[in-house]
């Protein structure tokens, strides 16, 4: 609700944006693109990314550099998702529209080969 303070607390410890991390009562949706990033490297690693063991611990995942051998467009999309500045992330259309998702776009990736909605022409 606007002018109203959020609650800080929300969202499971792996998934938490940096700025929920250190308290943050005022925030936007970019916490979800954090998420969504944070998802996205559990898929590719096959583990979470940023494994805390509390809140400190948390941080101190987040901070780390991790080197995996990932499809250049994927770590690229990621780095888009999990910018620490939430003013510098990726919004959830232009996520949609990087070309981590080209091939989905292609009719044969498709497996009835239909077209896709209007919704993801990007």
């Amino acid at each position: 609700v606007k002018g109203e303070a959020d609650i800080s607390y929300i969202c499971s410890r792996f998934y938490r944006a940096p700025e929920l991390m250190v308290g943050a009562t005022e925030y936007t949706t970019s916490i979800d693109i954090w998420s969504a990033g944070c998802v996205l490297a559990e898929l590719l690693l096959g583990q979470p990314l940023f494994p805390g063991e509390n809140a400190v611990d948390q941080v101190v995942e987040i901070i780390k550099v991790f080197h995996q051998q990932i499809p250049p467009e994927a770590i690229d999309l990621a780095s888009r998702l999990l910018q620490y500045s939430r003013s510098l992330r990726y919004i959830a259309l232009e996520a949609c529209a990087h070309p981590y998702f080209e091939e989905l776009r292609e009719p044969n990736a498709r497996p009835n080969g239909h077209p896709l909605p209007p919704l993801f022409q990007l």
